[in-house]
């Protein structure tokens, strides 16, 4: 009988993220950190990865707007306003004689009807407009300082007309404005978030480790600002702004005002977490060990559910992102020159302008992406991070 005594045993300790056993264990029990468990669960979680890669690539367009714009923001083309549509192409045929390869869209023909005076466009395929990568374009600064001409993508001749999403109502290039407003709605989204949890989770450590009147004090503060509903309060404070204030001032005030109506949800989180570690033997530890308050809580308690944090903060994103497009598609949050996905939608609300131009519509599908990938993947952290699946 072969003896299998000293065969090492590959248990589910020893198993790295492919499920095969770990060669470097070497017969000792292997372990692994809550992070890497909170990865390897997230992982099988197909929608939630997914989900990830598109809000990486929203990074990209965040941090690469300028250059993956085909024009500046401020371009305006009167020549051509409410235009179709472009399909990029690859390949066509001259005139039947045979085959011209090369990246190209077509060019427009405008028809103005005689009673309406409406122009309506249709694309030439005889008018072909040579399209290429790294073209060089309108100047802009990347990341604010270093000064550059080139573009992702665009006419090899800055005089022809490509507008691969199709024109607005007043001649802008309707990619170039989802590029830059993909900057402000997701930055809007992000800042106003972290605003908020800064505020909850100071607010609510205080609130949970302190007790007592500065307890009670706190928690009539979150239920003041609790009683008051969400959109009447928006509206409200974001009315009383001056009508004549910058674009950029008036970007910071309403991410502000986003921040302070979001921050109770957290805090009271925060203040039942730590109300229930505040007498754990490893508190008490810290403080016997000559510890301050401040680091208690935010070096000793905070760290023990910061994946619960985590997950909260991907899944507040959307609301922020939503709640600055509601405003702004109402007239009461951003407003031109800045560019938002509900200062776009705001363009596509008139029915007069929608039924002749619906691809205005698209900034609509925009925020249904990122909404949609950002609770797929807050929904998929919360499941990585539930301690009782480990």
């Amino acid at each position: 009988m072969t003896d299998h005594s000293d065969a090492p045993h590959a248990n589910s300790a020893s198993l790295d993220s492919t499920g095969a056993a770990d060669p470097e264990a070497d017969g000792k029990p292997a372990t692994a950190s809550q992070r890497q468990l909170v990865w390897w669960s997230f992982k099988k979680h197909r929608l939630a990865l997914v989900s990830a890669w598109l809000l990486i690539g929203l990074l990209v367009v965040v941090a690469f707007t300028e250059f993956l714009a085909p024009y500046d923001v401020r371009h305006r083309d009167s020549e051509y306003t409410t235009a179709p549509p472009q399909v990029l192409k690859i390949v066509d045929t001259d005139g039947g004689d045979g085959w011209r390869w090369g990246l190209h869209v077509d060019g427009y023909t405008s028809e103005q009807d005689e009673r309406s005076l409406r122009i309506t466009y249709e694309t030439n395929p005889d008018d072909r407009v040579e399209v290429g990568f790294f073209v060089k374009g309108e100047e802009y600064e990347l990341f604010g300082f270093i000064p550059w001409d080139r573009h992702l993508i665009g006419p090899k001749d800055p005089e022809d007309p490509m507008y691969l999403l199709g024109t607005t109502t007043d001649g802008k290039d309707l990619l170039t404005d989802l590029v830059y407003a993909t900057r402000v709605s997701t930055s809007v989204g992000i800042i106003g978030v972290a605003l908020a949890f800064l505020m909850g989770i100071v607010l609510g450590a205080i609130s949970g480790y302190f007790g007592g009147w500065i307890d009670n004090g706190i928690q009539r503060l979150i239920e003041l600002v609790m009683a008051v509903p969400a959109i009447p309060l928006w509206l409200g404070l974001a009315a009383a702004l001056p009508t004549d204030m910058g674009p950029v001032m008036r970007y910071f005030i309403i991410t502000t005002i986003l921040a302070v109506v979001a921050w109770t949800g957290l805090a009271r989180e925060v203040r039942g977490r730590f109300l229930a570690m505040r007498s754990e033997e490893f508190v008490t530890s810290a403080r016997l060990d000559g510890s301050g308050h401040g680091r208690v809580m935010f070096r000793h308690m905070l760290p023990s559910f910061s994946s619960h944090i985590i997950a909260a903060l991907s899944l507040s994103i959307p609301t922020m992102i939503l709640a600055e497009t509601a405003l702004s598609w109402l007239g009461l949050g951003l407003r031109p020159p800045a560019v938002s996905w509900g200062v776009q939608l705001q363009e596509a609300s008139k029915w007069s302008v929608l039924s002749g131009a619906p691809w205005l519509l698209i900034p609509g599908l925009a925020v249904v992406i990122a909404v949609l990938a950002f609770n797929f993947v807050g929904d998929g952290l919360r499941d990585a991070a539930d301690p009782y699946k480990h």
